[in-house]
């Protein structure tokens, strides 16, 4: 029996990882004593790895596909397939952006301000390549943490930092100079996977119903029903993914609403269908949209 060898990311993305595919329709069992979950579908085997290294494994075959921050991607040039962006709301919807930080008092106003300075980073080869592509000589170092508190101890000159609103660094009295790149968790492939006809056609169930969950969180499903008079008013005002559904109600005048909408609508819409005369409404959950 074939199988696909598939990489969950270890770490912040581990939890909402193995939720995600819940709502897709697999179980993933993580133990704290195994790297190899194990999941409820034969055709598939799992292996826990650092999101740093997944796209190395990924270009080597080791595993068939995985989910990685694109930073990673990059800072190892991996040579893979991006299928298709997983932006997880249960982590955040903003993308991650690695940006050039400077203490607060520097006078360096753009990158070209740091020729012959000492960088400090975690991204050591994609900041290398970053200045090295706009001909800015500088010393990049490998940061085993606390990145930050280097440039604050004067360990370095500047460092390349990733945040999402730059709370953190400015708390630590740092400047943003500029922002080199921004990143997501993206779906990568395997080229010769791609090439299998068995695999890819697996690849792209998986990589469908993962996007059809993730489109469907904090979405919800509200139905009611309503007059017939009422139908032009309420459909007004009731958003939708395209048009809200109308049948009419076995022998009667009334007729049966549903739409799909923002969870965060529905606090604001329902005293409104309430006020236009719609009776039985119900708001119910969603697990994928397809």
């Amino acid at each position: 029996m074939e199988q696909l060898k598939l990489g969950i990311p270890k770490g912040s993305l581990e939890s909402a990882t193995v939720d995600l595919f819940k709502k897709a329709g697999w179980q993933i069992s993580i133990s704290s004593r195994s790297y190899f979950p194990t999941i409820d579908d034969e055709e598939i085997k799992c292996s826990l790895m650092r999101p740093q290294e997944m796209a190395k494994y990924v270009e080597r075959g080791t595993i068939d596909v995985g989910i990685a921050g694109r930073d990673w991607v990059r800072e190892n040039q991996s040579d893979v397939i991006e299928l298709c962006e997983m932006v997880y709301s249960k982590v955040s919807r903003r993308p991650a952006r690695w940006v050039l930080v400077v203490n607060g008092d520097s006078k360096v106003k753009g990158p070209e301000d740091l020729r012959g300075a000492t960088v400090s980073t975690e991204l050591v080869g994609f900041t290398k390549r970053y200045f090295a592509e706009r001909n800015i000589p500088v010393n990049v170092e490998f940061s085993w943490g606390a990145t930050e508190a280097k440039v604050v101890e004067g360990l370095c000159d500047a460092i390349v930092e990733v945040t999402e609103t730059g709370s953190t660094i400015r708390a630590n009295g740092l400047r943003i100079v500029t922002e080199l790149m921004e990143s997501v968790p993206v779906m990568v492939v395997n080229k010769a996977s791609w090439e299998d006809p068995w695999k890819r056609a697996k690849i792209q169930q998986i990589a469908t119903l993962l996007q059809s969950a993730l489109r469907a969180e904090g979405m919800v499903g509200l139905k009611m029903n309503a007059p017939g008079t009422k139908v032009p008013a309420i459909t007004a005002i009731l958003p939708s993914l395209n048009n809200p559904t109308v049948s009419n109600l076995y022998n009667s005048d009334w007729v049966s609403i549903e739409s799909i909408m923002p969870e965060q609508e529905v606090r604001r819409i329902v005293p409104e269908l309430l006020k236009l005369g719609a009776e039985g409404i119900v708001e119910y959950s969603l697990n994928k949209i397809i």
